[in-house]
């Protein structure tokens, strides 16, 4: 573990943006020219207190620029929202897409920020309706929320459950019909995919199975998952970079180790797709 005192990060992320995007990803910048993989993703591609995350491990074994377009909390409303994102991934030679919750998107259900998708907006009719004995104007983030309507009521929550996946099926198969070729879908997470439905909030990506991820690999070049090994688990934050603030958020992410290991699957399934040449 690496921690130092105080308020402000402990760690450099260099933040930047790319064309007209409003987002700041994970720098130093890169030349979107030539060729160049392009990696989209949640907390852990951003690889917050990780020095050096996945995609830049990535490009030191393969030798290929790699662009993180990860972002803290990200849901796939982020990418589909931004035109130069999406440019940017589709002129890429090869888009590695982190599997992300269903949660942080907007749905018929519910509402979130733009750029910021763990942030909940609003309640549409539809849920007011569902849930008339709740205030939603107490809740800022989608988790919280979602925590209370399964206190509440888990059949009514279900439901609410049922339509995320649904809605993350069906933008997961639109975002990558945007993307028109080569997009290697990764899974890096604390535990595999369950086998079945998973309703709880526990384990990231949240509600996303392993039914899911089939249902998407007719349209991928590759799967590939990276669970929590016990290695990088026995490990937990050693190597990280945080200040003492920081250090419960720490615990609950990816270590240099799990990094590392991402990185190793990842190489030589890229490789591979980079030598079939343009898409």
């Amino acid at each position: 573990m690496t921690y130092v005192a105080g308020g402000e990060s402990a760690l450099e992320y260099y933040p930047c943006r790319y064309g007209n995007s409003r987002v700041l990803f994970r720098g130093p910048r890169k030349q979107l020219k030539g060729k160049y993989v392009a990696f989209l993703g949640g907390t852990e591609t951003y690889g917050r207190f990780i020095a050096e995350p996945y995609p830049a491990l990535v490009e030191k074994q393969l030798g290929t620029s790699c662009v993180n377009f990860g972002s803290v909390n990200a849901g796939i409303d982020l990418y589909l929202n931004d035109p130069a994102v999406l440019e940017a991934a589709e002129a890429s030679a090869v888009t590695v897409i982190q599997v992300m919750g269903a949660q942080n998107m907007s749905n018929r259900y519910y509402s979130v920020h733009p750029r910021r998708n763990d942030r909940f907006l609003r309640a549409s009719e539809r849920l007011q309706a569902v849930f008339p004995d709740v205030d939603f104007t107490e809740f800022h983030f989608n988790r919280h929320m979602l925590g209370r309507l399964e206190e509440l009521s888990p059949e009514r929550y279900g439901a609410v459950v049922e339509e995320l996946r649904m809605a993350w099926l069906a933008r997961m198969k639109h975002i990558l019909t945007l993307l028109r070729g080569r997009v290697v879908l990764l899974w890096f997470a604390q535990k595999p995919p369950s086998e079945g439905p998973d309703s709880g909030l526990s384990d990231d990506p949240l509600y996303i199975d392993r039914s899911m991820i089939d249902a998407l690999r007719p349209r991928v070049a590759d799967v590939i998952e990276v669970p929590y090994s016990e290695t990088a688990r026995q490990n937990g934050t050693k190597g990280m970079v945080f200040n003492a603030f920081e250090a419960c958020a720490a615990e609950e992410l990816m270590g240099p180790v799990a990094h590392q290991e991402a990185a190793g699957q990842l190489v030589d399934v890229l490789a591979v797709q980079l030598h079939r040449g343009p898409r």
